[in-house]
């Protein structure tokens, strides 16, 4: 909205030094004119700011939506008024003469008002500046100056896009600012759910607002931990949930990435089904929590679920439990493992990866070696022969449901980590 300049007399009274136009003189005539002209707009500052202000009222209604009419009237006179100093030499010393234009791109920034929103009323007020500037040489002096207007034509509207470009930085500059004290403020709040703020009703209902997210009602917390390799494990969840009508919010974190999905009515098997397809890593969901104030415990069993996977998947950690449970026990896995299995660790490689596969088939059948020998492709007397030798390694048997149930989780360790006897 501001047309800063620099004239072949500058240095006299425009003390402003930041400008990207290249100083080109100007014909002493052309400076001239712009100095007197610049001079009477001086005193009509007020006429010219009026006429803006409802010139951007009737283009963009966004500045009467959000109540800043006001506001609008006074950032429009205000540079209008820096506009006429500059052109008529008369900038107070020690000003920048884009400074008007620097602080309009950062308020503006910070209230919301689109770019293009600005720089639309910015050509405005170039448009009414120069206006006024052929009106009064024709108006005041008879057209003495329009020859020498047109010579300054160009260099006034490069100046005019100097300054814009100055309200186009400051604009940028305040939107990163911005950009970073929100996502810093969003990173502390899911932090401090996770860490069991929630709680203090203070808190959650700040988080509520900072997320956009409702502070009650049913809930998913998604997590999937970084991989090493750089790789996004999950792509796009935002979107791939949008398209069902499912409000969530997603966080990088320095470790693992979270989601929080805010289900509505919405059955959380549609969320999952969702987001299966956007898994590219490890993905964990946890079970249906109440609202933000259980994202701790929320946090806790998806990120679990995850740790049960060793190979890219989804998975709710219901599914999960018994691997769950292997997982959040680290140190009881080795003796699992070597109380379940017992001596079919000892076995050669080969012979007890086969073993072991028959054990997999007939824990997964029931005990049947029928339907085990089916799974397998081979003979029904075959499976009977590996059986009793798995029965006679390891000490348990198959028919007897704990033993079932200890040869089950140490099949499920044995498979996750690997075998002692490998190591």
């Amino acid at each position: 909205m501001i047309p800063t300049r620099r004239t072949a007399g500058e240095g006299r009274r425009a003390t402003g030094t930041r400008t990207g136009v290249a100083r080109r003189p100007l014909p002493e005539e052309s400076a001239e004119a712009l100095r007197v002209l610049g001079g009477v707009l001086i005193g009509e500052v007020d006429g010219l700011a009026d006429r803006l202000t409802v010139m951007v009222l009737q283009r963009e209604p966004i500045y009467a939506e959000l109540d800043m009419v006001e506001e609008l009237r006074s950032a429009c006179r205000a540079n209008m008024e820096r506009g006429v100093q500059t052109l008529a030499e008369q900038v107070p010393g020690g000003v920048d003469p884009e400074d008007t234009s620097r602080q309009t791109g950062r308020l503006r920034a910070r209230q919301g008002v689109p770019l293009e929103v600005v720089l639309k009323a910015y050509r405005l007020g170039g448009r009414v500046m120069w206006e006024a500037l052929l009106n009064t040489s024709r108006g005041r002096f008879s057209g003495r100056y329009d020859s020498a207007l047109l010579d300054a034509a160009s260099y006034v509207w490069r100046v005019n896009d100097s300054s814009a470009t100055a309200l186009v930085e400051a604009y940028r500059l305040e939107e990163l600012r911005l950009q970073s004290h929100d996502l810093s403020r969003r990173h502390a709040v899911i932090d401090g759910l996770i860490e069991g703020r929630g709680s203090d009703p203070a808190f959650l209902r700040e988080a509520a607002t900072v997320l956009g997210m409702p502070e009650r009602g049913p809930m998913l917390c998604v997590v999937t931990p970084l991989e090493p390799t750089g790789e996004d494990p999950l792509r796009s969840p935002l979107e791939a949930l949008a398209a069902h009508g499912i409000v969530s919010a997603w966080f990088m974190r320095p470790r693992d990435e979270v989601g929080l999905v805010a289900l509505g009515s919405r059955p959380p098997e549609l969320a999952v089904e969702a987001l299966r397809p956007c898994a590219e890593g490890r993905v964990g969901v946890s079970p249906v929590v109440d609202g933000l104030g259980a994202i701790d415990a929320g946090y806790r069993m998806a990120h679990t679920a995850a740790r049960t996977l060793v190979e890219p998947g989804l998975v709710v950690l219901d599914e999960r439990l018994p691997e769950a449970l292997l997982v959040d026990s680290p140190e009881l896995v080795p003796r699992v493992v070597r109380s379940a299995l017992g001596g079919l660790l000892d076995l050669p490689a080969a012979d007890r990866d086969m073993l072991l596969d028959t054990l997999q088939e007939l824990l997964a059948n029931g005990g049947s070696p029928t339907h085990a020998a089916a799974a397998l492709f081979c003979h029904r007397n075959t499976v009977i022969y590996r059986m009793r030798r798995i029965e006679a390694a390891t000490g348990r048997s198959i028919a007897d449901p704990r033993d079932r149930l200890l040869l089950t989780l140490g099949v499920m360790a044995a498979r996750a980590g690997g075998f002692p006897a490998d190591r």
